[in-house]
């Protein structure tokens, strides 16, 4: 039990790292849709996104595989996570009368 504390720290800032990171390119895709130039939000967004992630598993993972390991767990939970609030709601299913398959 010892040897999984020194993973929570990993773990919880794989969990902010993918929240950041997905959660900002929901926040990019709805802005840049509505911009006159969607390539410099896109590309402005990739690259800052990115270089922070990539320097917070550098920090989070320091020179331990476990402790990469971890942060890439909480990365692919945040994902989910920022997967599963960001979903547009369900259409509401009409119940529609069957279509005629010949025409009249």
């Amino acid at each position: 039990m010892n040897e999984l504390w020194p993973l929570v720290l990993p773990l919880t800032a794989g969990l902010f790292l993918g929240a950041f990171f997905f959660g900002g390119l929901w926040w990019t895709v709805i802005r840049g849709a509505a911009s006159q130039r969607p390539a410099v939000w896109f590309f402005g967004s990739l690259l800052l996104r990115m270089s922070i992630t990539l320097a917070g598993f550098a920090l989070a993972g320091r020179d331990n595989w476990e402790r990469w390991l971890a942060c890439l767990l909480g990365f692919v939970l945040a994902r989910l996570i920022v997967t599963r609030l960001t979903r547009a709601p369900k259409e509401q299913h009409r119940l529609r009368a069957p279509e005629s398959s010949c025409a009249s």
